[in-house]
Formats: structure tokens, sequence, C-alpha cells
């Protein structure tokens, strides 16, 4: 992925200012992408017929571009694809925080909400090269293993994409806080972190014999 920026921070706006704990709140562009980067999940918020929606979908980020992909006859694609406002979620869980008291337990996470107006990829090119821009994000050359994209399966996917201007991104990090007369209790207090690995590859039940897993999948 291009990580390349002409800034290094967001600018705040009335949306994306952090008010509560405010400390926590992160405006570094590359501390941000960061976050963007490390996982495929992503949450789409938007209003349908004056009702709100939230989808789950996958998304990937071209420098300042943040890209996602669906079914051309989905209706979460057919509702973005009038380049409604949208708000875009992302989020980490990163541990437990157990403090002594339970008003004070809490989790360490990072989370970004980006605001925008989608707008669709039309050119069939840069459709089919982002596409191929996703798969390789996630296993590197994997879009010149696999067979290229048909035009009818490029007519039935629809991508769009959205700027990366207007962010809100909170993080928090490290032990619980506690007040102070509650730091000589006898209760235990710290942090359980959360870790995500990935585990064994399965094959496919009808691989071709001989096909050994790719070096990316090792």
């Amino acid at each position: 992925m291009d990580n390349t920026t002409n800034s290094e921070t967001f600018t705040v706006t009335d949306k994306t200012k952090i008010k509560r704990a405010a400390n926590r709140a992160i405006t570094d562009k590359k501390t941000i992408y960061a976050i963007i980067d490390a996982t495929p999940l992503c949450h789409l918020g938007y209003v349908k017929k004056g009702a709100p929606f939230v989808s789950p979908t996958c998304h990937w980020r071209e420098g300042d571009y943040i890209y996602w992909h669906g079914s051309s006859a989905s209706s979460m694609i057919h509702a973005q694809k009038t380049a409604l406002p949208v708000s875009l979620c992302i989020s980490h869980l990163d541990g437990f925080v157990l403090a002594r008291s339970g008003f004070h337990h809490s989790v360490n996470y990072r989370s970004v909400m980006i605001f925008g107006n989608a707008e669709i990829v039309d050119d069939e090119t840069a459709k089919n090269n982002a596409l191929n821009v996703f798969i390789d994000g996630l296993f590197p050359g994997r879009s010149q293993e696999v067979r290229p994209s048909t035009q009818q399966e490029l007519k039935g996917t629809t991508v769009l994409r959205m700027k990366i201007e207007e962010v809100s991104c909170k993080v928090r990090t490290g032990p619980p806080i506690d007040d102070e007369d509650d730091y000589q209790l006898d209760c235990w207090a710290g942090v359980v972190p959360i870790q995500k690995t990935l585990g064994k590859p399965v094959s496919c039940p009808r691989l071709k014999q001989g096909i050994a897993e790719p070096e990316y999948i090792k």
C-alpha cells in the first residue's frame, strides 16, 4: 500500500473533535493509517430512507483513499452509490483493563472513524486494479496466481472509495487508573492482553494433488 502523504496530521473539525477523554485523541496520520491497515474489517454507517444502518464489510487503503466493495445488487452498495454521507469505523480491542473498582474497569483499544461521501470507481481497469490491491495487500502476489476477473464478475461488483480527510481517532493503552486511595486495596489489577493470531491453513477438499501452500500462507 502507498503510505505517502503530504501532511503529517489531520485537521480537527467540529465533527471529529474528541470531547471525552480528549487525552486519547490522535491526529497523527501515520498512526491513524497504521490502525486502518491493521485489519481488513470495518463498519459503515449511513442513513437509507430515513433509517440508520450499519453494515460490516472489508476495506483497504491506497494512499489517502479508503476503499470497499460489494455486490452491485447489494442494498448497502446501492444506497452508497448516491454519494450519501457515510461514516466508516475501524476498531481494535487490545486488552481488558481490570481496575481496583468496577467503575474504573476499561479496555485498551484503537479506534478510527472516517467521515465523508462515497464515490464509485467507474473505470473497469481502475476497479480491477483496486480489487487486486485488496487481495495482494492480504496475500502478496496472489492476484497473479488466481484467474483474472471476468467482465461479468466486474460488472457484478461495485467498488467505492472515500478520501480520508475528516477523521476522529482515539487510543487507550497502559494500566488501570484508580482512585489514589484504592491503590492500597488487596485486589489484583492489571491488563489482560488480547492477541489475534492466524490459524493453520486448511486446504480446500477439492484442491488438486501436488499443490503446495504458497509462501505467503506459510
